[in-house]
């Protein structure tokens, strides 16, 4: 009973602040979910609640208003063709002179329409460029596989990974990832902003390509992945599905700056916490995957209930659900990502015959991984162009002239 007064305190003086990592206890998450049941109770309501969290959430971003949509000037380069599908190099300008790179994966057949799938990533370690990012065996395999399935995807690096660690320290070295200099550069409050304008801008460019469905738009990632992944769906309406893995909880909001280092959660007029910007999607389809070594151990009785309630407001319960993994780890694993396959086929249309073995499993063996040298927009062979931005204040800068 104190941890609700406290909560219904806070929830009328609401001051500027930073939810991060565990900013609650499991019990203090427990009873925000139940201070917001108690505010709204419909459709209407909710709706009024959403576009007053989608305001302030982007205003906390520094994101408000959206700054404009210039010429991304897009290059998609170096195609290979593999079984079932191809993979190119891109990279495009989500403001005049940052670079967002990643990688397109198309299905061969060109006779219909494609969905779409947006592949950010988390904030997995590792000892190599192969390891990291984009690069990860499980992200290669995913994309492959859904491209193989029948969808256009674009896996892409978060601002400081990849190629622009380059932008914001000329003198790192692309192929050699140093983990203290990618955490010093990422790890910053302008991660948060840039990396949602960025995912806009990704569709941006995904509408730009011949062959695809702008109709059917999903986006799917793992743990700080995930937060992009909901806060996109969130703040986006041209999301159709969202499957965020190993994130959804109402007492964890994101240990590094890219995800809480901002009042998104927190101002003079709102509050909330990351399952409630999770329903934000709702009616329309959301996966969330949950496993019992993290912070989403309790997601089957606490924060999917609490979706869930926010999808009967439209009758669409059924297209929301849970994936729990008790015995899990915190990860995108091969375990993980077969029940995403049959959410992406179930609610875009994708033809998960295409990679189904006779006995029913899923078969990613023809996903070939690829060498992360191959990948690469950028390399010290290949630099930025001369207009690329050069450290943080020069980006701050450039992004601030356009709204």
């Amino acid at each position: 009973m104190l941890v609700l007064f406290f909560l219904i305190g806070c929830a009328m003086n609401q001051k500027p602040k930073l939810r991060q990592g565990t900013f609650y206890s499991e019990e203090q998450g427990k009873a925000e979910l139940k201070r917001l049941e108690s505010m709204y109770h419909n459709a209407t309501e909710w709706e009024e609640r959403k576009l007053m969290l989608r305001k302030n959430i982007l205003k906390g971003m520094n994101l408000w208003p959206l700054p404009t949509r210039t010429p991304l000037n897009a290059v998609i380069s170096s195609k290979r063709e593999l079984d079932g599908y191809t993979v190119e190099n891109v990279y495009f300008e989500s403001i005049p002179g940052f670079y967002v790179c990643g990688n397109l994966y198309r299905p061969l057949n060109d006779s219909v329409k494609h969905p779409i799938i947006l592949c950010p990533h988390g904030h997995f370690p590792a000892d190599s460029l192969g390891g990291y990012g984009r690069f990860r065996p499980d992200q290669q395999k995913r994309c492959a596989t859904f491209a193989r399935m029948g969808a256009t995807v674009f896996s892409y690096s978060m601002f400081g990974w990849g190629e622009s660690i380059r932008q914001l320290d000329t003198t790192a070295i692309i192929e050699k990832p140093v983990v203290a200099v990618i955490d010093k550069n990422h790890g910053i409050p302008l991660a948060l902003t840039m990396q949602t304008w960025n995912s806009m801008r990704v569709i941006d460019f995904m509408e730009t390509l011949t062959g695809i469905d702008p109709t059917k738009i999903a986006i799917t990632a793992a743990s700080g992945g995930g937060t992009q992944t909901f806060l996109l769906a969130a703040l986006d309406d041209r999301v159709s599905v969202s499957v965020p893995v190993v994130m959804v909880s109402c007492h964890f909001f994101g240990g590094c700056n890219c995800e809480s280092g901002m009042p998104i959660h927190q101002s003079e007029d709102h509050f909330t916490n990351n399952a409630e910007i999770a329903a934000m999607i709702a009616p329309k389809p959301m996966l969330m995957i949950s496993d019992g070594a993290d912070w989403t151990k309790n997601e089957p009785t606490v924060e999917y209930p609490f979706i869930k309630r926010t999808y009967s407001f439209y009758n669409a319960e059924n297209n929301v659900e849970n994936v729990h993994f008790p015995l899990g780890v915190h990860d995108y694993g091969y375990e993980k990502r077969v029940p995403v396959y049959s959410f992406m086929a179930k609610h875009l249309g994708l033809n998960m015959a295409a990679v189904t073995n006779n006995d029913g499993s899923i078969d990613e063996s023809k996903s070939k991984l690829e060498s992360a040298a191959i990948m690469l927009a950028f390399s010290s062979k290949n630099p930025h162009p001369q207009n690329a931005l050069i450290g943080k204040y020069a980006i701050e800068k450039e992004l601030k002239g356009l709204q």
